[in-house]
């Protein structure tokens, strides 16, 4: 039993969380609602502890000489290695856990009850702070549970404070389904949710010397629904803008009043500096017309990772943007450095054909699910000192977003396009411009993007109800911009019918991506189709390679 947490029990806790939810991997990953092959929540909290125990093996030998205890530089290294090793939303909500508790008990000579309370308060606040729209339901609210009943055990008794947080946070993930409804539809509870769960059990297991109860496995019902949360928007406002702004306060004032008469949702948020200096500052606003919401933040100061969304194509994704790491050190040294007035591009493409379309383009490609780290080195190959990066997949934005400001440290702005399929990348990419002000050639890259309806055919992977109706393991589902519209048993009809159902909405463009395990045939089958249907339509096929969807459809 331990009365405080040094730098081996930080040791320790890492490598039995780490098993933990190795153990639980493949439970986690089922927790994803979708009857498709791609749940991936305990690979990515595995691969980004993964990176955090590394980190901690490779420097634990050296203290710096600020002060830092030593489990306190044990904790920031976690928090660094798990920064840099972020896989998806739950990897980035994770490392930011992780960054609040290594902030607190940074400096604290003893780890008793009371500062793990604290430590554990400064966690929740650093998730929340890492998803621009939280949703209760989430990990948000089981980290928020476990800091409460931790500070409500008012003890320095660090087995009591920490067996209070643990046995709270296991009673806020049995509550998640009410409050997030499609865990309820699905009967589940909420994947990240269940993986902080695993590492807060952990933790008492060291310090307690007791093993935990093995959790229930939770069991699936025989046909969740296919439902999502999603961004509704202001029914006035068609776009969400958000920055990061470095600017006065008296400028920020102004930009409020501005910003204000463009649309509403409108908030500016500051990191708590000197009113008399320059500060960042977090601004978030709906609007229709995005390029004077832009303008807005040029004449106020200097605006970067500036991000649009277009509410009527955002899919859900919590924990879409991550905010800054505080304090968090360059990720490699400034060797590299970006040549001044030069831009790039990097892309997340997962498959050897859509690969060779984004390098045509002139892009970086990085293979599909990167950590912050891999997209951070692609950014900095690059060399350049404005980059745009187009992550093609809703749980790759917040990863993006944290190689965003860790580039940012190094002097590389960097812009997050928020596509969410590789045809909204070529359709971002097709309108780049290197003629024009960077910032208007994001804004124009944006909305090309979201001008992009896409869909994806796939094959179920389990029994569910969806939106469209029951489907069971081999069903042909197709899903436009995320959920599920159509079910078939023929993969050439209801490639057919989604093009039809997405066409009869408008279209002057059809893009078709053949995936690794199309069947020979495929695309000219489905071009064939729109030519007799819709013969004034253009179509553009490519062999794409991803896996998991035979057909990719982008619809211009």
């Amino acid at each position: 039993m331990l009365d405080t947490l040094d730098a081996a029990a930080v040791g320790r806790w890492c490598a039995s969380g780490l098993t933990a939810l190795r153990r639980h991997q493949g439970e986690i990953d089922e927790l994803n609602v979708y009857p498709v092959p791609d749940g991936d929540t305990g690979t990515n909290l595995v691969l980004t502890l993964t990176s955090a125990q590394q980190a901690l093996a490779m420097d634990l030998g050296t203290l710096p000489e600020d002060g830092t205890t030593a489990h306190g530089h044990a904790l920031r290294l976690l928090a660094r290695g798990a920064l840099l090793g972020a896989r998806g939303n739950s990897g980035v909500i994770l490392s930011q856990i992780l960054r609040g508790l290594a902030d607190t008990l940074g400096g604290v000579p003893t780890v008793a009850g009371r500062a793990l309370a604290a430590a554990l308060r400064a966690a929740t606040t650093a998730a929340y702070a890492a998803v621009a729209r939280p949703v209760e339901g989430t990990v948000l609210s089981v980290v928020a549970a476990a800091a409460t009943a931790a500070e409500q055990a008012d003890s320095d008794d660090l087995r009591a404070v920490t067996r209070a947080a643990a046995g709270a946070a296991t009673r806020a993930l049995a509550r998640t389904p009410e409050q997030l409804p499609a865990l309820a539809h699905a009967g589940v509870v909420d994947a990240g949710g269940r993986g902080l769960c695993l590492l807060l059990d952990a933790l008492v297991e060291v310090v307690t010397g007791e093993s935990p109860p093995e959790p229930t496995p939770v069991v699936r019902p025989a046909r969740p629904p296919l439902t999502g949360v999603r961004e509704t928007g202001s029914p006035e406002y068609a776009y969400e803008v958000q920055f990061l702004l470095d600017a006065p306060h008296e400028a920020v004032t102004r930009l409020r009043a501005t910003l204000a008469t463009l649309g509403d949702s409108l908030v500016v948020v500051g990191d708590g500096g000197s009113p008399a200096e320059s500060t960042t500052w977090n601004v978030h606003v709906h609007v229709n017309d995005v390029g004077a919401a832009v303008e807005a933040g040029v004449a106020a100061g200097r605006p970067y990772r500036i991000s649009v969304t277009r509410f009527a194509e955002q899919a859900a994704a919590p924990g879409a943007e991550q905010a800054a790491a505080p304090g968090a050190e360059p990720a490699v040294d400034l060797r590299s450095v970006p040549v001044a007035g030069s831009r790039a591009a990097v892309v997340v493409a997962a498959g050897v054909g859509i690969a060779e379309l984004f390098g045509g383009e002139g892009a970086t490609v990085v293979p599909g699910n990167p950590s912050t780290g891999e997209l951070l080195d692609a950014i900095r190959a690059t060399a350049a000192a404005r980059v745009v990066v187009l992550p093609n997949d809703p749980d790759t934005q917040a990863v993006a977003s944290a190689a965003a400001r860790e580039a940012h440290r190094l002097g590389v702005r960097v812009s997050v396009v928020p596509t969410r399929s590789p045809v909204q990348a070529l359709a971002a990419l097709a309108v780049r411009d290197p003629q024009r002000r960077f910032e208007d050639d994001v804004i124009a890259m944006a909305e090309a993007a979201g001008a992009c309806r896409y869909a994806e055919v796939c094959h179920a992977s389990r029994e569910a109800l969806t939106v469209a109706g029951p489907c069971r393991p081999g069903d042909v589902l197709a899903l436009v911009e995320g959920e599920v519209h159509l079910i078939g048993s023929d993969l050439v009809d209801t490639c057919a019918a989604v093009v039809d159902r997405m066409l009869g909405g408008g279209g002057e463009l059809v893009t078709l991506l053949t995936g690794a395990d199309a069947p020979t045939g495929l695309a000219e089958a489905v071009r064939a189709h729109i030519g007799q249907r819709w013969p004034f339509v253009e179509v553009q096929a490519y062999p794409g390679g991803q896996p998991h969807y035979p057909l990719l459809v982008g619809v211009e």
